[in-house]
């Protein structure tokens, strides 16, 4: 697995686009105005972003200015909290350099802090990886553990927000929700009130990079209601009273909100109230008609059409319930709640997104379905060694498949937004990306910027054909 982190990081992307001019405004603003004034950040942004949001004279349009006079940004705070350490020391570093005589701009936009800001995402994202395999490890044979990662490493999207898209947030909500649940297990046998209070940090860590990971936290309730009822009944004589219970879980939620505290905060700035999001108000959301099918399906951007192999891994989470049901069924609650909340947002496909990002912080639990699948199969084989070249095999056409569809969707081969004609995917996956891929890469290689600002181009051909059909 290091070997394969050190030989991407060539891949590594220091841009910050779209969604990620948000989430980077905060570490920035925060970091070199000490202040919430974003505006900067709308006039650095990417052209299409600056289109929608400047006006003629380049300054921001007030339609995006809130009740408190600042310019909007409903994104979450806690990308920047993990930013902040390798920013601030990117900082140090351009201060330094500027006081022996170098030109470089010490305002959050120049290439160090880009630099810093694209390792420290692709830093979290493989440490997600890397407790992922630690958990499947401990049921499969570290063998498929190992395949699993690999497999969900490269056949998933995580690989677009690693490297590509490295100002978004999903990479760190892959790793924020990979520490927590990592956690939870290491200590769900008899945790200490300690335990429980670096649970909760976690916890609001996890929340703080993104708010639909509260669903996560629906592990601890099969886990309560088994340990209440161990209580009642005494059971075991080493678990813990009823009263007991209670203040640890008490002192979670407590430590919970504090851990909050950086959300609530901005939410307040920003927005003039602590629980004011700019998101779509749940209120108007599809609770009653959710989008089941088509967020698995669909050709926009369904989460099982874009990236099978996340439906083998979802099986295999179903044989984990089987094998281990005290373990399984918390993990197929957050799962199939986690599939509910994202089935009724109004906007399930994520607009540009490559597959279905909001997926990606489940990304612990695809590697461990995963790896219970290929141990499950493996069961069926005369000896190992077949077993892994077979089933390396198979996993290594899923790989080859996303990182042609990959390239298609980055270069935009194919539309970025909304759905995409499979027949075409098909037929590029087999002609345009074997003639183009070794160019392009290049391209993107050694001469980053000229090839960025040409998918830049292409994306925003694509909007107005889409604007103007």
């Amino acid at each position: 697995m290091l070997i394969l982190f050190l030989v991407s990081l060539p891949l590594v992307n220091p841009w910050v686009r779209g969604d990620g001019v948000g989430y980077y405004a905060f570490a920035r603003a925060l970091l070199i105005q000490r202040n919430l004034n974003f505006a900067p950040d709308y006039q650095h942004a990417n052209q299409g972003f600056r289109e929608a949001r400047l006006d003629a004279e380049g300054d921001p349009k007030r339609e995006f200015r809130t009740a408190t006079g600042h310019l909007d940004n409903h994104f979450t705070i806690g990308p920047a909290m993990l930013w902040a350490p390798f920013l601030i020391c990117a900082h140090a570093g351009v201060l330094m350099a500027r006081a022996l005589g170098a030109h470089v701009p010490a305002d959050g936009f120049s290439l160090p802090y880009l630099l810093a800001m694209a390792i420290a995402t692709l830093l979290y994202g493989f440490l997600a990886l890397v407790l992922s395999y630690r958990v499947a490890s401990r049921f499969v044979a570290e063998r498929w553990a190992l395949f699993a990662t690999i497999a969900i490493w490269w056949a998933s999207s995580l690989p677009v927000y690693m490297y590509f898209n490295p100002s978004w947030s999903h990479a760190h909500s892959a790793f924020a929700v990979a520490l927590f649940f990592w956690y939870w297990l290491r200590t769900r046998e008899g945790r200490s009130g300690g335990q429980w209070f670096v649970l909760a940090l976690l916890a609001g860590l996890m929340l703080n990079v993104y708010y639909p990971n509260a669903i996560v936290l629906a592990v601890l309730i099969p886990e309560a209601l088994a340990a209440y009822r161990a209580a009642r009944k005494r059971t075991n004589e080493n678990s813990p009273h009823a009263g007991l219970l209670l203040a640890r879980h008490v002192l979670f939620c407590t430590v919970l909100l504090f851990s909050l505290l950086p959300t609530f905060l901005t939410r307040q700035a920003v927005y003039g109230g602590f629980f004011e999001t700019g998101y779509v108000p749940v209120t108007r959301w599809a609770w009653g008609s959710p989008s089941f099918f088509a967020l698995l399906f669909s050709s926009n951007h369904g989460l099982f059409s874009w990236t099978p192999l996340l439906a083998i891994a979802t099986f295999g989470l179903f044989l984990f319930w089987r094998r281990f049901p005290s373990l399984g069924l918390p993990v197929i609650c957050v799962l199939l709640a986690f599939y509910y909340f994202m089935a009724s947002y109004p906007d399930w496909p994520g607009i540009s997104s490559y597959g279905n990002r909001f997926f990606v912080s489940l990304t612990i639990f695809f590697v461990l379905g995963l790896a219970v699948t290929l141990d499950w199969v493996s069961s069926h084989f005369r000896s190992r060694k077949v077993a892994s070249l077979w089933l390396g095999a198979a996993l290594s056409i899923f790989v080859i498949w996303n990182l042609g569809l990959i390239f298609q969707w980055g270069a935009h081969l194919i539309p970025a937004r909304g759905a995409v004609s499979w027949r075409e995917v098909t037929h590029n996956q087999f002609h345009a990306v074997p003639r183009e891929i070794v160019s392009q890469v290049e391209s993107y290689l050694f001469r980053r910027k000229e090839t960025l600002h040409e998918i830049e181009r292409r994306d925003l051909e694509q909007l107005n054909h889409a604007a103007h059909p």
